[in-house]
């Protein structure tokens, strides 16, 4: 994977994000991310959607992950989170035949106790 100039400081276009290989606890890919999700008030990422399953785009399921939930690991030139493929199956998620309500208190909650994370 190849730094571009402008972004070989800390911060980094949410365009470079998106397709970003996340990897398990065990190393091992699980997806990539699809989007990140951005607080409007405080501009901080909260959330990125790793899409996982499926093929060439069809079927693919949506989890939402708490951004603080994955770190960079620049060996594998992607994000590696403390989840395995198989804690990952039973994680909240979204297909493409509906949508996630990003304004439910209660989703929001159920993602961030699921993974650990207070928010």
């Amino acid at each position: 994977m190849v730094t571009e100039v402008r972004e070989q400081g800390n911060l980094i276009g949410s365009d470079k994000v998106e397709g970003t290989a996340v990897y398990g606890a065990d190393r091992t890919k699980i997806g990539s991310i699809e989007r990140v999700m951005i607080d409007k008030q405080s501009g901080k990422v909260s959330y990125a959607v790793l899409s996982f399953g499926g093929f060439l785009g069809i079927g693919d399921e949506h989890y939402p992950l708490p951004w603080q939930s994955l770190k960079y690991d620049t060996s594998l030139g992607g994000y590696i989170t403390g989840v395995t493929e198989t804690q990952l199956k039973g994680a909240p998620k979204y297909g493409n035949d509906n949508a996630w309500n990003w304004s439910d208190a209660t989703r929001t909650r159920a993602v961030n106790d699921y993974y650990g994370v207070a928010i």
